[in-house]
């Protein structure tokens, strides 16, 4: 049996219909009872109680106290610490153990661990240790997460599970028997022959044509890679492990009503849509530093549209993480509070730190928590209670309310891989130049982060830099239909430029871009220096670009910006398009923040300086929330007259925010 999904159209999520809106906020921390003796517990619980932490996440890596033995099963120890964090009312998600399978299982079954490049087999010594392909794995899993789910399915106490834990395609994969066998099947799958799959990759160049599937080797990193094998091996691996996932989803939606998800880190090769897509709710775990705080709102702006409802935090830096040693950094005074309100200030209903105790032995014992291993509090602690004891003060605001845009910046999983296989340019990273380059320069906006198969119903502007692929899941022709319609689409630069293969197109440097924004490319630099300016056409004003080059030939669009400097020097490098009732904007080169914040059609919620994070929200109740997130004081500029929630003032005027700042303003 092959475990991998079949391909197939992923499906398109519609836009959002009011299903935004929050029920309740949850604040919490993860929580291991198998760590402590049970009447630890008790005092937990305690503690729990005065740091305002009303749920807990439980149960991720206790599978070998679940099962001590094959075949015997002891819950009654989860039981007894459910039931006592229910009656105590702190509600519970329920985590399936399988990234951390117990020992026998690993010994008795070698089969179920995964092979590395080399061939080795990975030994026992940490965790994330299965194959994805491994019946026997997939077997096992199933035992104990119908175990699990018969317990629990129905306890008043759990209101959400987790399956696994942080899974995505560790080491570049699997490289056992099974997998490569199971590779060699998704091609044959997917091309059919072996002459139309050398077709797609252009096997031809260095005579290394495929006679049959067998022939297909995986590759390993370190060797001169093909683009597009490297891409289809990562491909058949995120198919399998969102079959891995989706197989429990299976089982426990038999047994529960309540949502169910897989905790997932920062944006990666793993596509978020393809995952979520038999689930419930967008689950997320971050571990930025204090000094990152505002860059993480881009993946908040991406898991709101993921289920298009509100998504939840599963785990986040308390006040520094790390294993035996802490060396991911510290987080000043405040940052903690600041962490907490972002979540939830951006269309988040849960926020849950990593950890509520911290471990007295093992892997971790340098990882901040809410409480120490004696379980005394930090300054942390309060911070979070303050922030938890605020979310109450403001529920009926914040649970009658939503984030609603107009604005989306496309993300794919597609780029993120074609990014890591073939570049096109150096030291390139997409995630990082579409934060940092793009993302942020509407941190006075709401704005939505949506994959390619998300519905464009409903945006009035759509920026696309960076969108190697367009031509993947109907994403083309809804484009289209949605720029005839009236929409902007700002597109650019290095978009369009691949396959879903991860080749370049033969006939033109896209595969529909210069007919639709109505250009001819005449020149391509594919360089990351700050060498060339660009100027307004036909008016005043210079801006400076970057990251990449190209110069256009007008046919039929016209120019909004030429190269002020250097070879291109008055040729067009930002041009516009009408087509329908709306126009493409296209982007020959990255150009700074107040040249893309022009396009966006609108004005920003307030007038402030960059250090803040604002964010509207609407709904039976409206709000502008506030987050200072660089620990300096900024500089807020209102329109009117508005009541501060948090602390009761009347503010207008410019005010000044202090660092760490969170200001919740309803407008008088």
């Amino acid at each position: 049996m092959l475990y991998y999904e079949k391909p197939k159209t992923a499906a398109i999520i519609s836009g959002r219909k009011g299903e935004g809106v929050m029920k309740k906020i949850y604040v919490g921390a993860a929580y291991y009872p198998e760590m402590w003796e049970e009447s630890e517990v008790d005092r937990d619980i305690v503690r729990m109680k005065e740091a305002g932490v009303n749920s807990v996440r439980v149960a991720e890596f206790a599978w070998g106290k679940m099962e001590p033995e094959e075949g015997k099963f002891d819950l009654g120890w989860l039981e007894r610490a459910v039931d006592k964090l229910h009656k105590a009312g702190i509600d519970v998600i329920m985590c399936t153990p399988t990234c951390t399978p117990p020992r026998w299982l690993l010994d008795k079954y070698p089969e179920t661990r995964t092979v590395y490049a080399d061939g080795t087999r990975t030994e026992v010594f940490s965790r994330c240790h299965p194959c994805k392909s491994s019946p026997v794995m997939r077997e096992k899993n199933r035992i104990i997460v119908t175990e699990l789910a018969k317990a629990f399915g129905k306890h008043p106490g759990v209101i959400g599970w987790q399956i696994d834990n942080e899974i995505f395609p560790y080491n570049e994969g699997c490289y056992c028997p099974l997998c490569r066998s199971g590779f060699r099947a998704y091609l044959n799958e997917k091309y059919g022959t072996p002459e139309n799959l050398n077709a797609k990759w252009g096997m031809q160049r260095w005579s290394l044509e495929y006679k049959s599937f067998d022939d297909v080797l995986p590759p390993v990193r370190g060797r001169w890679e093909h683009p597009s094998l490297q891409t289809e091996w990562t491909r058949f691996h995120c198919k399998n492990i969102v079959s891995y996932v989706n197989e429990q989803a299976e089982i426990l939606h038999k047994y529960t009503s309540v949502p169910v998800g897989t905790d997932m880190m920062a944006t990666n090769l793993l596509s978020y849509a393809d995952m979520n897509e038999q689930l419930d709710v967008a689950q997320f775990n971050h571990y930025e530093p204090a000094a990152e705080l505002a860059r993480i709102t881009f993946c908040y702006d991406f898991l709101r549209t993921i289920k298009d409802k509100p998504f939840w935090v599963t785990e986040t830096q308390v006040g520094w993480n790390g294993s035996t040693f802490a060396d991911f950094g510290y987080r000043p005074a405040g940052a903690c509070y600041a962490n907490t309100w972002l979540p939830i200030a951006r269309g988040g209903e849960m926020i849950e730190y990593w950890l509520f105790r911290a471990h007295p032995n093992g892997h971790e014992l340098a990882h901040g928590a809410l409480f120490n291993t004696a379980g005394r509090a930090y300054r942390v602690t309060e911070e979070v209670a303050r922030a938890a004891a605020e979310f109450e003060k403001c529920r009926s605001l914040l649970t009658g309310s939503e984030v609603r845009s107009k604005i989306a910046i496309h993300y794919s999983s597609t780029a993120v891989i074609n990014s890591v296989n073939a570049p096109m340019l150096k030291n390139y990273d997409y995630r990082s130049t579409l934060i940092d380059r793009v993302h942020a320069a509407f941190r006075h906006y709401n704005v939505d982060v949506i994959e390619t198969n998300h519905a464009l119903d409903g945006y009035d502007v759509l920026f696309s830099p960076f969108l190697s692929t367009v031509d993947e899941k109907g994403l083309k022709e809804r484009i289209i239909e949605w720029v005839k319609a009236g929409g902007t689409w700002v597109v650019g630069p290095m978009s369009d430029i691949m396959t879903e293969y991860s080749s370049k197109y033969a006939n033109a440097p896209y595969s529909f871009l210069e007919e639709l924004a109505g250009v001819y490319t005449k020149y391509e630099l594919p360089i990351a220096n700050d060498i060339y300016r660009a100027k307004w056409a036909g008016g005043e004003g210079t801006f400076a670009i970057s990251t990449c080059y190209s110069a256009y030939e007008l046919k039929g669009a016209e120019a909004l910006a030429v190269y002020e400097n250097g070879e291109f020097a008055g040729m067009p490098v930002i041009t516009q398009h009408r087509v329908g009732k709306g126009k493409v904007i296209l982007l020959g080169t990255l150009p700074e923040a107040d040249v893309l914040r022009s396009f966006a059609g609108s004005a920003p919620i307030l007038p402030a300086s960059d250090n803040l994070v604002l964010t509207a929200r609407s709904g039976s109740g409206n709000a502008i929330i506030a987050v200072e997130t660089e620990n300096k004081a900024g500089v807020l500029v209102l329109d009117g007259a508005y009541r501060e929630m948090l602390s009761g003032r009347r503010l207008e005027g410019s005010v000044s925010v202090a660092p760490y700042e969170v200001l919740v303003l309803v407008k008088e």
